[in-house]
């Protein structure tokens, strides 16, 4: 049985959702569910508790991480699945693998801070587009959450990419 995390806590599925409630939800069912309570209770019923209990800490961790949350919604809308390889644009691939190049050839920790910076620049970018695609979105109709749902895979998938490269970037790092 798959509980969908935004229903179990009885909040609208959103990019950015209340905090606060989140948090109040979650200590309310962490008491609700709180195994201890359900010790005189049958087996079965202890083992449903136990598995509400979990639940309640796994939703609580994945809709309290932006990142979490964001491929947590996009799995659920099967827009974001595990070893998927998303046609990225050209222009996207070709400006990460210019960086990639560049790497591979830095010598000293100046190369190496610039094409940090051009990384981050362009982390800052896909943020800035994604928090736009992202802040309204509880508040659009199916179709237009749709449409932009697939933007959001997008920048999802420029930013996993792109997460490989920084991760290059640290490893050269600790060798200037």
């Amino acid at each position: 049985m798959t509980i969908n995390y935004f229903e179990f806590y009885d909040i609208p599925e959103s990019f950015n959702p209340d905090q606060a409630q989140l948090k109040k939800n979650f200590y309310r069912l962490s008491k609700e569910y709180h195994p201890d309570f359900y010790a005189n209770d049958t087996e079965e019923r202890q083992q449903e508790i136990l598995e509400l209990s979990t639940l309640n800490n796994k939703a609580y961790h994945t809709l309290s991480d932006p990142a979490k949350r964001r491929e947590y919604i996009l799995q659920t809308h099967d827009l974001a699945t595990e070893g998927a390889k998303p046609q990225l644009p050209a222009d996207f691939l070709m400006e990460m693998m210019d960086i990639n190049e560049r790497l591979m050839e830095v010598e000293n920790a100046e190369e190496l801070a610039h094409i940090t910076a051009e990384a981050l620049a362009v982390e800052n970018e896909l943020q800035a587009d994604l928090d736009s695609l992202t802040a309204d979105y509880e508040t659009l109709n199916d179709t237009a959450k749709e449409e932009r749902l697939n933007r959001v895979a997008d920048i999802y998938y420029k930013m996993k990419y792109l997460l490989r490269i920084k991760e290059s970037l640290d490893t050269f790092a600790s060798r200037f």
